[in-house]
């Protein structure tokens, strides 16, 4: 279900309030919020989460968790995105965890390449373990 923001640049917890209730998802059900923009305004609202996830790719840079430390602060995961593409990119993934790690000591990390499959398994089961009552 897509909710437009209007003109704002973020989702906020009202909006998805109401896109709840139009959905009724099942007793049980897995919700995904996906806040699409910049890695500024998302990181600052809360949205009755029960986890957050960052998505970064290797094609955007290992500098992203200092150049946007609030997401990576408000975050429980990070996902960097696009391994298959490490040979071909600068992106050093040890240093992107280091720099996000400054920021937020209990980060968790999973390389995953959604092309390829590769680190798929790791998210799922991050999924499964956080959905279990």
């Amino acid at each position: 279900m897509q909710i437009n923001t209007g003109k704002g640049c973020h989702l906020d917890s009202d909006m998805v309030n109401k896109a709840l209730k139009k959905l009724r998802p099942e007793e049980g059900a897995l919700l995904f919020i996906e806040n699409v923009g910049n890695l500024v305004c998302p990181s600052l609202f809360d949205l009755g989460e029960g986890a957050r996830v960052v998505i970064i790719s290797v094609t955007e840079g290992d500098d992203k968790p200092i150049k946007y430390p609030d997401m990576f602060h408000s975050s429980n995961l990070c996902i960097i995105n696009k391994i298959d593409l490490l040979p071909y990119v600068q992106f050093d993934v040890e240093k992107a965890k280091e720099y996000a790690r400054r920021v937020n000591h209990n980060l968790e990390f999973i390389e995953l390449s959604a092309t390829s499959g590769e680190g798929m398994e790791a998210w799922y089961e991050w999924l499964r373990e956080r959905a279990s009552p």
